[in-house]
């Protein structure tokens, strides 16, 4: 996805063409590729120098620079790979490969080699960045074209151009390339199907294989310096490019972010209200529950047991009672004395019937008793005392019914 970011997108093709008497002549041509689309933006002929060039082409212009004319030697011979001291000295006798810039171009059979002095071609480099320009591809002689080939209505045979003769064989591989000032193309040249002087083809070429370099076979001359600031170009575009990616997944994240927090924030205060009203509830229901207690405590103070009827339940005893016993007291949750002394406040006992009675024996007594706990209601029965009291001549009993 980030590959289109990591070329040039925009390129000025500058062709320097130089007469044998010295006289110069420039033509350019800008290119930009957008969304997998190039376009030919400017084209400029007939320029004598490079002040009249920026005049219309703006400074910091990225260029590919192509040299041809006088100053560079061309030699067409068998194919060969690479350029060392060996090839270049039957090329060139007695030359030092440190003194000039090669170009090789293999098509088929042949290469075609061109040749420059470093210092005829670092003055031209020099001169363009004083412009304000900034090169970063070196090009001779219009070998370049070969990548632009195939977008010109050229279909068969030779292919002539701006006093260029390109002799090519059946599979379209050059078999020869001469300079003839008079030669012109016999028809209008078009790249694609707009129409493009022929002046401008080795400018046009020089852009096109400098924005698509990546997907074309750069023709070029060794140039160390331009190569570096090339690959520097291209890794702060990579740079550039990653930087910008980097920046928006951070956004994206932290957009992300920013909707998830709102989210947790907004859980967080729907949970909050919900545990304040847990806890205002908790409270409320505590407070129910001591208001209840303390209410039960006072039914129990006050002897509420219910709805049980009381007076009945002494009707059933009484109902029960033998002859022979004299009932003389009732007590319904009678004082617990044990319990208030040591509390030191007054307590009752809970759902207890105390009698005290008079009986001359204790077997009705215990015949009463029996008869008591045959109740549904009555839960225990004790005798609790029995004293036979000489004075009135009877015994004197206390009965605990637990109801």
């Amino acid at each position: 996805m980030l590959e289109q970011y990591y070329n040039v997108n925009e390129a000025a093709g500058i062709s320097i063409a130089i007469s044998q008497g010295g006289i110069v002549t420039i033509n350019a041509c800008c290119v930009t590729v957008q969304n997998n689309q190039l376009n030919i933006e400017k084209k400029i002929t007939g320029i004598q120098s490079l002040e009249e060039l920026k005049k219309d082409l703006p400074a910091k212009t990225i260029v590919s620079l192509n040299l041809s004319g006088r100053g560079i030697l061309q030699k067409q011979v068998d194919t060969i790979a690479e350029i060392d001291e060996n090839n270049l000295s039957q090329i060139l006798p007695n030359a030092n490969m440190d003194d000039f810039y090669i170009q090789n171009f293999i098509s088929g059979s042949q290469s075609f080699i061109s040749v420059i002095r470093k210092v005829e071609a670092d003055k031209w480099i020099d001169q363009l960045k004083a412009a304000g320009y900034i090169p970063l591809l070196l090009s001779l002689g219009p070998f370049p074209i070969q990548n632009i080939l195939q977008q010109l209505n050229i279909y068969e045979g030779d292919v002539i151009f701006d006093g260029n003769i390109i002799s090519r064989n059946d599979r379209r591989e050059w078999t020869a390339c001469t300079h003839a000032p008079s030669a012109y193309s016999p028809f209008t040249l078009k790249v694609e199907s707009e129409v493009i002087d022929e002046k401008l083809l080795i400018a046009y070429a020089a852009s096109f294989q400098l924005v698509l370099a990546n997907k074309v076979t750069q023709i070029k001359a060794g140039v160390p310096l331009l190569e570096a600031e090339f690959q520097k170009h291209i890794a702060d575009k990579k740079l550039k490019a990653q930087g910008f990616l980097i920046l928006c997944i951070l956004f994206v994240l932290l957009l992300i972010n920013f909707f998830l927090f709102c989210w947790l924030n907004s859980s967080n205060a729907k949970l909050t209200e919900q545990v304040s009203r847990s806890v205002q509830s908790t409270d409320d229901i505590h407070k129910i529950n001591e208001q209840v207690q303390q209410k039960e405590a006072l039914l129990k103070t006050l002897g509420w047991e219910g709805n049980i009827n009381k007076s009945a339940l002494i009707d059933q005893l009484a109902a029960l009672l033998p002859g022979d016993i004299t009932w003389k007291e009732t007590t319904i949750d009678p004082i617990d004395l044990s319990s208030s002394r040591s509390q030191k406040a007054i307590t009752f006992f809970n759902r207890k019937i105390r009698i005290a009675g008079n009986s001359e024996k204790i077997i009705p007594v215990n015949e009463w008793i029996a008869r008591i706990k045959v109740k549904a209601w009555v839960k225990n029965v004790q005798l609790d005392s029995y004293i036979f009291n000489n004075e009135i001549n009877t015994g004197q009993f206390i009965v605990l019914i637990d109801y």
